[in-house]
């Protein structure tokens, strides 16, 4: 070419499409023909596969494609129909299933192909390997035409199962086979899977086509054809077998159900649902799970949710049955409000068994105990059965709390009483009202069971709503630890001191706070008393060792004063405290108290004479402790012995160093002692098992004509001897004052509340101040009890009441 001219590029010798002989269109197509037929008798192929696939391949290039397609459905269904027959002998059953299994399994091996992922049959799979370059090409282009292997498929659908008498007799076969296996009866499953998975099969070659189109044009397929293979499983097989389950298991439930513990029935439903889960897995189709599940659950679990709560809820919680109430659990959670109805009734069983305990005032030792007990057991249930739920959790404590609180005040009275208690058990104190298993317990207890012990005590302690109660009380029970020396961990008085703050805040320990402060201060005050004893010799005085704790009156509780008679020595010594303690704090006034003293007698029999030495004397202000050593002889007494008595029984055997009996009168008038104690306090010294003095006349009980005289024959194998008081029970008059004080402290509170709202809000409705009151006030409020409080800050002109509107109120400043 020449230099500057356009280059061309040409293709030589490019030769035209052959054109096909007259009659090779029909030659090719006998041969394909005949080969299809071989292969479905299964026979020798005449022909190489190569012959037929380059024939197949000749038509698709020249267009015969379509014709081509059309000829092999005809010749494929036409093969099909001649097999129908075998199902015209009107056998049915598993006979009849057996024989459908057969025919579907000469149509369709068990080939799978891995990328469809779906059964294809051998028959196919020879047939589209010959006309392999028609599926790819022809029906590739044309999405309404199946392939040759949906083909093939659908063609068995319509031409076998789409008769009448075949699908009902296969659909009736395989529910019978179902029916025998709920009973016991051992299946084929490999012909119950088989069918199923044909069904199966045949759904999903009709679901892929329909992704192609629902619509298909000439004689290949009809539009209401299409929707058939979607029909066949679901909608006859499936919803048949569903109902089928419904009817089954609603009629087994509820037999069942009325023959059957609650706990048996948990077992035998979800033994069920397990087994058709089995099946359904095994057998059906995947698709089918979740509606047979569904089924289950609604026929044996949720139409027998409320009956099966009511019945066995509780008695499986009583008996702390934590697998039968984990199972009825997981059975409930897969059912539309199962466990909030369980939740409910679980409530309501929390209630009536904590209310019982509460209500029961012949309990009243162990109501506090037995709540705890209670608690730790349910608070188990919940987390192990029901999953730490929190709706299980908070009905829980809804319970406890509204059952707790149903006997005003009481819990919160004895919880004071147990926390004492519970440290007694732990550290070698004598227990109230549960001694000997105290002292079982105690032994082994170790700090970090001491700390569980306090949680669980401020668990049930958050549920009280009068925790004023509970302050009263626990403040009195603390004052006697502290003040008899029964506690004997002081690091376990202040841990639970640390929780009630914590939980309360400061204001509500706060008097708690002071009493322990009391003793701390009253140690360092005998240091110094100590001293200032050591500086002075006084020969009645100068051996004896006394201990004094000053006492803040409001921390503490209050004990009745009682004048008594006091030796003139230990007068002596309470006035030369009471000068020192002055002398360091003018303007104090002390109020010596002598209800919990305790003293020890020391005594030596040597010879006739009889002489004591007061060695030491313990002194509370405020409560008045008194600790004597006193020596005393006897030569009709053998060895020394020690007695360990109070300060009202020392009182009285200081009497015998001076005469060797006294009438009730005489000892009544030398020690002044009130007739109640002092009748207790001769019963435990006369009456008792360590019988210091003997009664005439005998007899338990303590008369004012009785004459009392030293027991000169009293002999004992121990040197120290405690020689118990006889106790009296708290009064109701005593726990009553307590109560009383406490809702006059409400009172007070309240009145100081209101002023405090109304000179910040001025002005007010009753509505408003009602609810103003009840976010401030912590312990439970009655409408009609603030009514009088308002009244009565009105008639003190602290508000006034509206003149136009009676429900406002105005502060007068």
């Amino acid at each position: 070419s020449k230099a500057g001219s356009a280059k061309k590029i040409t293709i030589k010798n490019f030769k035209s499409k052959p054109v096909l002989p007259d009659n090779y269109e029909k030659d090719a197509w006998k041969k394909l023909e005949d080969a299809v037929a071989a292969i479905h008798r299964s026979s020798f192929i005449r022909y190489s596969l190569e012959e037929l696939y380059k024939a197949v391949e000749n038509l698709c290039s020249h267009k015969i494609a379509k014709s081509l397609y059309c000829q092999l459905k005809d010749v494929c269904e036409c093969h099909i129909r001649k097999q129908v027959h075998v199902f015209d002998d009107g056998v049915s059953g598993e006979t009849f299933l057996r024989k459908l299994e057969e025919q579907w399994q000469d149509h369709c091996q068990q080939t799978v192909d891995l990328k469809l992922l779906y059964k294809v049959s051998h028959f196919q799979i020879m047939i589209r390997c010959i006309f392999l370059v028609l599926d790819r090409t022809y029906v590739l282009q044309n999405s309404m035409l199946p392939s040759i292997w949906d083909l093939g498929l659908d063609l068995f659908r319509e031409n076998v199962l789409s008769r009448e008498n075949v699908r009902e007799r296969c659909i009736s076969g395989l529910l019978s086979l179902i029916k025998r296996e709920r009973s016991g009866d051992t299946i084929d499953r490999s012909l119950l899977r088989n069918l199923l998975s044909m069904l199966g099969d045949l759904h999903v070659s009709q679901k892929l086509y329909l992704l192609k189109s629902n619509i298909v044009q000439g004689k290949l397929m009809t539009c209401s054809e299409s929707a058939y293979g979607h029909r066949i499983y679901h909608s006859m097989f499936e919803k048949r077998f569903l109902k089928e389950t419904e009817e089954s298991y609603s009629l087994e439930g509820s037999s069942k159900r009325s023959s059957m513990e609650v706990q048996d029935y948990l077992i035998h439903a979800e033994k069920r649902i397990a087994e058709e889960r089995d099946l359904c897995l095994a057998c059906m189709d995947n698709s089918t799970l979740k509606p047979l599940n569904l089924c289950l659950e609604e026929q044996l679990i949720a139409k027998h949710a409320e009956p099966l709560l009511s019945k066995g809820l509780s008695h499986l919680v009583v008996e702390n049955r934590v697998k039968d109430l984990s199972r009825f659990y997981k059975l409930l959670s897969a059912v539309k409000d199962g466990t909030q109805a369980m939740c409910t009734h679980f409530n309501k069983h929390v209630k009536n068994v904590a209310s019982l305990i509460v209500l029961d005032a012949s309990n009243d030792h162990t109501m506090v105990q037995d709540l705890l007990d209670l608690k730790d057991k349910l608070s188990n249930i919940v987390q192990k059965c029901f999953c730490k739920d929190p709706k299980f959790v908070e009905a829980l404590r809804e319970a406890l709390e509204s059952s707790v609180n149903k006997r005003q005040n009481k819990p919160a009275e004895l919880i004071g009483e147990l926390e004492t208690s519970m440290l007694i058990l732990l550290f070698f104190i004598a227990s109230k009202y549960v001694d000997q298993r105290m002292k079982s317990g105690n032994k082994e207890a170790t700090e970090v069971e001491l700390d569980q012990t306090l949680d669980r005590i401020m668990m049930l302690f958050r549920l009280i709503h009068g925790k004023d109660v509970f302050e009263a009380f626990y403040k009195k029970d603390l004052a006697k630890r502290l003040l008899v020396g029964k506690s004997a961990s002081v690091d376990a008085e202040k841990s639970m001191l640390s929780k009630l703050k914590q939980e309360c805040g400061g204001m509500f320990t706060g008097k708690l706070e002071g009493m322990f402060n009391d003793i701390s201060h009253s140690k360092d005050l005998m240091a110094q008393y100590r001293q200032h004893v050591a500086t002075k010799k006084e020969s009645k005085t100068s051996s004896i060792d006394m201990n004094v704790n000053i006492l803040t009156m409001g921390y503490w509780p209050t004990y009745p004063p009682m004048e008594i008679r006091l030796p003139p020595y230990l007068v002596k010594l309470q006035d030369g405290f009471k000068d020192f303690y002055l002398s360091k704090h003018s303007g104090r006034k002390l109020s010596f108290r002598a209800t919990l003293g305790h003293c020890v007698l020391k005594s030596k029999f040597k010879n006739r004479d009889r002489f004591y030495d007061l060695l030491l004397i313990n002194v509370f202000i405020n409560t008045f402790l008194i600790l004597y050593f006193l020596s005393f002889c006897d030569q009709r007494f053998v060895g020394n012995k020690e007695l360990q008595v109070s300060q009202f029984q020392a009182l009285v055997l200081l009497l015998y160093n001076e005469a060797q009996s006294y009438s009730y009168p005489q000892i009544k008038s030398s020690t002044q002692i009130e007739d109640a104690e002092l009748k207790r306090t001769l019963q435990s010294l006369a009456c008792g098992k360590a019988r210091i003095l003997t009664k005439s006349p005998k007899g338990k009980d303590v008369n004012d004509n009785d004459t009392f005289s030293l027991n000169t024959e009293f002999k004992h194998k121990l040197i120290r001897i405690k020689i118990n008081q006889i106790q009296l029970k708290e009064s109701v008059e005593e726990n009553t004052d307590t109560t009383e004080r406490v809702f006059q402290d409400r009172q007070y509170q309240i009145d100081a509340a209101i002023v405090r709202t109304m000179k910040t809000r001025k002005t007010l409705t009753h509505q408003l101040l009602l609810t103003e009151l009840y976010e401030q006030l912590k312990f439970p409020l009655k409408a009609t009890d603030i009514k009088k409080r308002i009244e009565s800050l009105i008639e003190r002109d602290y508000m006034e009441r509206d003149k136009e509107n009676t429900t406002q109120y105005h502060y007068m400043a």
